[in-house]
Parts: structure tokens; C-alpha cells; sequence
């Protein structure tokens, strides 16, 4: 298999749009042979961050915590599918993030970003980018933004329109972007490890 990427959704609505994005993303990762797990913030469920994992006395965090916290150690990459809430990112997704802290360190992220409008929740992604940078790790600069999602990816995430046709001519320089980095991120901490 491929590198090892978790992709990463936050919406807790009834009619999430966004799971077409995060469709799109996991089969066209798949397609080129990596390895892709889906983190869903809304299956996962996380209460309102009270205590971090790490905050945890060793072996005694919940076992949804400790699951993940192994998931996240084990990846070689991150996507975050964001759409954005009132100019800001979904609290759903930001509270999963939150809950872990060293688990993210030393690999690289990339922000997949949508709304219903025109703006593909450029807003959410400029704000995810510090955030995912104060975590520890290396947000690459590509970035995609799509909007109207509508009228990008069919219910079933299929491009369509020129917005699709946009959408699936940008997804490859976005994917060996985010590889490169992997790639790496890995052979470093192969060749010295991290400072701390």
C-alpha cells in the first residue's frame, strides 16, 4: 500500500454537502494506491473538549481517544475537509483536533475547503492553516477550495459542470503536492529524530 492519510470531516448537519468532497478525495487518493482511512468528527463524537489525551493518566483515556491517538501517531498524512460556518471553521472538526496535541507533530496537513457559495470556504481554510501550523504540523501551500459544492459534485461525489471539470484538474498537482511532503517528512524521521 501507499502512504497512510487520514482524511478528516467535521459537519454535523442533517444534509451534510461536504461528505461529496470527502468521497471525491478518498477515491481519487485510492485510485493512485494510498492508503486512506475517513475520520468522521460526527461518528467519532468527542464531547466539548474538557481533557486532552494527553492529560490522560497513561492507559486511562477513554478508548475512542486512545483509538485515535493511534491512528493519528500511525499516518503519514493529514487532509482536513472543512466547510466554513460564519467566516470560521466547524466546530465539530476543530473540537476533534483539539483533543490531541503531540500526535500530530512532524507531518504534513493539506485543507480541502467548500461552502454553498462562491467563495469555496477560502475563510476556513486561511483559518485552519494557523491552526493545523500551531499543532505541529507542516500545512502545505496547495490548498483546494470548492464552491457552490452543489453545482461541483454530484450526491454520489462525481464531478460535474465546470466547477467538477476544475475540481478534477486541480486534485493531482494537490496529491503530489501533499506526497512530496510526505514522502518528506518520512525519510526525515528516518534519518534523525524529531527535536522533541
Amino acid at each position: 500500500m501507499g502512504n497512510r492519510i487520514l482524511v478528516f470531516y467535521g459537519s454535523y448537519r442533517s444534509d451534510r454537502m461536504g461528505i461529496r468532497l470527502a468521497d471525491y478525495v478518498i477515491e481519487r487518493l485510492r485510485s493512485r494506491g494510498d492508503d486512506v482511512e475517513f475520520i468522521d468528527a460526527k461518528a467519532v463524537n468527542l464531547p466539548i473538549l474538557d481533557r486532552m489525551y494527553k492529560e490522560y493518566p497513561k492507559g486511562q483515556a477513554p478508548a475512542v481517544l486512545e483509538d485515535l491517538a493511534g491512528k493519528i501517531r500511525a499516518a503519514d498524512g493529514f487532509i482536513f475537509i472543512t466547510g466554513e460556518y460564519n467566516w470560521g471553521v466547524q466546530p465539530g472538526l476543530k473540537n476533534l483536533t483539539d483533543h490531541f496535541l503531540e500526535e500530530w507533530f512532524w507531518r504534513p496537513a493539506a485543507i480541502v475547503s467548500y461552502s454553498a457559495g462562491r467563495l469555496s470556504g477560502a475563510r476556513a481554510a486561511t483559518a485552519w492553516h494557523g491552526t493545523l501550523s500551531e499543532m505541529g504540523m507542516v500545512v502545505i501551500s496547495s490548498t483546494i477550495g470548492v464552491g457552490p459544492i452543489g453545482q461541483t459534485l454530484s450526491e454520489k461525489g462525481e464531478p460535474i459542470g465546470d466547477g467538477g471539470k476544475a475540481l478534477d484538474h486541480a486534485f493531482p498537482r494537490f496529491a503530489d503536492d501533499l506526497m512530496w511532503w510526505v514522502d518528506a517528512a518520512k525519510a526525515q524521521r528516518q534519518r534523525k529524530a524529531p527535536p522533541y
